[in-house]
């Protein structure tokens, strides 16, 4: 007998006594009364645990974000940041690029991508007809890495730094549920898929990720190294390629952008 059953079983007889000791009639509880009682503490859990997935996706990513400025998984960067950078962008976007880290810029500022680089995102978003507002933009860590106190630049984050804080981005991913993801990056890559392959051999292709189709291109802050037309025009091309998987629109004019005359 279960102790469900057997509490039954004993609030039953307890009843009984009771009646039989006050000598008139009480109002009676049944066994099926009881069973069809405890039956719907299931229907109220799960009733319960749907709020959640019906709650709009902004509340959401409100939420998850909470949980991202609490986060103190890796207490150097904590104790580092002056702030968390969780993402920004429109939270029904079919285009969601994903960086490596936050930057000084993004790290003062908190938001991602607001830098020299965030700059030359939001040219190449321009480009492609769309704005900021039309995508989200996020990052695998959601702290800046931390540097020797009075070292300038920024340090690609640690593998282990972005296994701790991928559940993160996985759930962004799984509240946003964009059409394509864009890895910016290598460093990117190997947070989204464990890939250590180099950027030249993997940009172009279309991996998936939860999924979702990927694609692998290089940081913008790349080209601002090395801004010649052709490095320029891989990145242009594989832009093309998440154009037309979207379905959007493409012109002739923008399928000429940083081409070389032959």
């Amino acid at each position: 007998m279960s102790s469900l059953q057997e509490a039954t079983a004993l609030l039953e007889q307890s009843l009984r006594t009771r009646r039989s000791l006050l000598g008139r009639t009480r109002p009676s509880v049944t066994r099926d009364s009881l069973e069809r009682l405890t039956e719907t503490r299931p229907r109220q859990r799960s009733e319960i645990s749907n709020l959640k997935s019906e709650m709009p996706r902004s509340a959401r990513l409100a939420a998850l974000n909470e949980a991202v400025r609490a986060c103190r998984q890796c207490e150097h960067l904590a104790a580092s940041r002056t702030q968390t950078v969780f993402g920004a962008g429109n939270p029904d976007a079919d285009l969601m690029f994903v960086g490596e880290a936050p930057g000084f810029d993004e790290d003062k500022k908190g938001e991602p991508f607001v830098g020299p680089a965030g700059e030359l995102l939001t040219k190449i978003i321009t480009a492609m007809g769309l704005t900021r507002d039309d995508v989200y933009i996020a990052n695998v860590l959601k702290c800046r890495p931390d540097m020797p106190k009075g070292s300038p630049g920024n340090r690609p984050p640690e593998p282990l730094e972005m296994q701790r804080c991928l559940p993160y981005l996985r759930e962004q991913i799984a509240i946003i549920q964009p059409r394509i993801l864009v890895a910016l990056g290598k460093t990117a890559m190997a947070g989204l898929t464990g890939r250590d392959e180099a950027m030249g051999a993997m940009r172009g292709r279309w991996f998936t990720f939860e999924n979702i189709p990927l694609l692998a291109t290089y940081h913008p802050s790349y080209l601002l190294r090395n801004g010649s037309m052709s490095e320029k025009r891989k990145v242009w091309e594989d832009m093309l390629l998440v154009m037309e998987k979207l379905s959007l629109p493409i012109s002739e004019k923008q399928r000429g952008f940083f081409r070389t005359a032959s």
